[in-house]
């Protein structure tokens, strides 16, 4: 059985070839793979311009941080001031109140854990405790409360003044008025209609 001889030259022609292909794959491969990275240029920040603004937005919270209701007062809405008050004086009797009702509460259960009679003969340590966390949670609850009426002032104050360049002039107006449409003879449509005046 006589079988034909390999042909090396043959092998050497694809040579090249395959060479050539699996640069092209390598090369084409690193080039997708980088990526070019630049850095962004820093962004400045710009101030707000507030000198178009009757009222500086800043400068009321400012004063609204410092003293509650100062805000208000150069807002020239000082009638804000007695309401900011009174929701603050409320809320720290209340502070006061669930504080010492939580402290009665906390003492009777030291003094039941102790085997000493209570100012509570009626609760049990279950109702102590229960009571504890009551008072102890509604105490924290208007310190957040407070937390909360400090934050709406600074809010107020600030919106305030970036509103104070709004137009509230006469020249505005809206009016509803009542308005009956006939379509046809048999047809009629009562509603309101809308105007609004610049």
């Amino acid at each position: 059985m006589n079988l034909p001889k390999p042909n090396n030259s043959y092998h050497f022609a694809k040579l090249p070839l395959v060479a050539f292909i699996f640069l092209f794959l390598l090369t084409s491969q690193f080039s997708f793979g980088q990526e070019v990275t630049s850095r962004p240029k820093p962004v400045k920040k710009v101030k707000p311009d507030y000198s178009n603004l009757p009222k500086n937005p800043r400068k009321a919270t400012m004063l609204s941080a410092i003293l509650p209701g100062a805000g208000q007062v150069y807002n020239e809405k000082a009638w804000k001031v007695p309401i900011i008050y009174a929701g603050l004086i409320t809320d720290v009797y209340f502070i006061g109140y669930n504080n010492t009702r939580y402290q009665v509460f906390k003492e009777a259960l030291i003094a039941s854990d102790n085997g000493e009679p209570t100012d509570f003969p009626n609760l049990n340590r279950d109702g102590l405790v229960r009571n504890v966390d009551y008072w102890r949670g509604n105490r924290d609850l208007c310190y957040i409360l407070l937390g909360a009426i400090y934050a709406l002032n600074l809010i107020d104050a600030n919106v305030d003044a970036h509103l104070s360049g709004f137009d509230i002039s006469d020249d505005l107006a809206l009016k509803i008025d009542p308005k009956l449409e006939s379509f046809s003879a048999n047809n009629n449509s009562v509603g309101f209609s809308i105007k609004l005046k610049f």
